[in-house]
């Protein structure tokens, strides 16, 4: 069973920059699918990026532009960096795999917040 644990959230003033990091407790090189969500309070969680094994990526389009996945299959390591934050970017941001290219992911960090002030 691999774990997700996620780190890099934190307070940030609007047009600031993050980077979230996912660590795997085991190798992602199996993982055909690699994203980012985040969940504001009160709504359903939104798929803010995803990776697949051969690198192929997709944002959702209120990030494209400031938002880069990027996943190291040496490292073990999936990332997210954040430029020109918004106070709308403000949510819980979790990582997540799966196995199959399509479908629901089986795995799930803990979370960890981002918080951008205006």
């Amino acid at each position: 069973q691999v774990q997700l644990v996620e780190s890099g959230g934190g307070l940030v003033q609007a047009g600031g920059s993050l980077r979230l990091s996912c660590a795997a407790s085991g190798s992602i090189f199996s993982f055909n699918a690699m994203g980012w969500y985040r969940h504001f309070l009160g709504k359903q969680p939104e798929l803010v990026a995803s990776i697949t094994s051969g690198g192929s990526t997709n944002y959702a389009d209120s990030v494209k532009g400031r938002f880069t996945i990027s996943r190291d299959n040496t490292k073990n390591t999936l990332s997210l960096q954040m430029n020109s934050l918004k106070p709308e970017d403000t949510a819980v941001y979790y990582c997540a795999a799966r196995a199959t290219l399509f479908g629901d992911y089986d795995y799930w960090g803990q979370g960890t917040q981002v918080t951008v002030s205006s």
